[in-house]
């Protein structure tokens, strides 16, 4: 089996865009529009502040991409990331995540459509890289859309990013993030 070099570009191309681009600049967004003292806020003791999706988000992309695709060496510890309470304020969180996505983009970079079909073991999964991706991909989103929604809970209005345009969704976030 193989994927043509046209599919295997465009599937790095568009997980490069989002790890790299929209869903950092959403991220950081959301999380600079929440109160100082919501960082760390949580709705329940079965639920996750804004602080701990970012050790998790990190903590799981380092580990699937720069580890498990890049093969570099690390520890994480997954259930620290959850059991955090305090931790770094927002910003030194976010600058972490930057970092380590800086280091992604390079792995994703360098990948060819081949490499895309290797086999890996991660977190005692057997997948292959492109898999890896998708799921680092979707994890993501899902947890921008949860640090989203408690910045829209505590911060009602101070973020938005999309406006209507007679009916099309225009991207004002790309203005926003600048």
């Amino acid at each position: 089996m193989s994927i043509p070099d046209s599919h295997a570009g465009l599937f790095l191309e568009r997980s490069r865009y989002f790890l790299g681009v929209e869903y950092p600049s959403k991220l950081k967004l959301a999380v600079m529009a929440l109160p100082a003292d919501k960082f760390w806020w949580r709705p329940d003791e079965h639920s996750n502040s804004a602080g701990n999706l970012l050790l998790h988000l990190n903590g799981n992309v380092r580990q699937w991409i720069l580890g498990g695709i890049g093969r570099r060496t690390g520890s994480r510890d997954r259930a620290g990331e959850f059991a955090a309470r305090v931790g770094p304020p927002a910003q030194a969180l976010l600058s972490d995540l930057e970092n380590t996505l800086a280091e992604v983009d390079q792995i994703l970079a360098a990948l060819t459509p081949r490499e895309l079909l290797e086999p890996r073991m991660i977190q005692g999964r057997d997948i292959t890289v492109l898999e890896a991706i998708y799921h680092v991909v979707e994890h993501f989103s899902m947890h921008l859309g949860q640090i989203v929604l408690l910045a829209k809970l505590h911060a009602p209005g101070a973020i938005g990013f999309y406006e209507d345009a007679g009916g099309l969704a225009h991207p004002v976030w790309q203005d926003k993030a600048r």
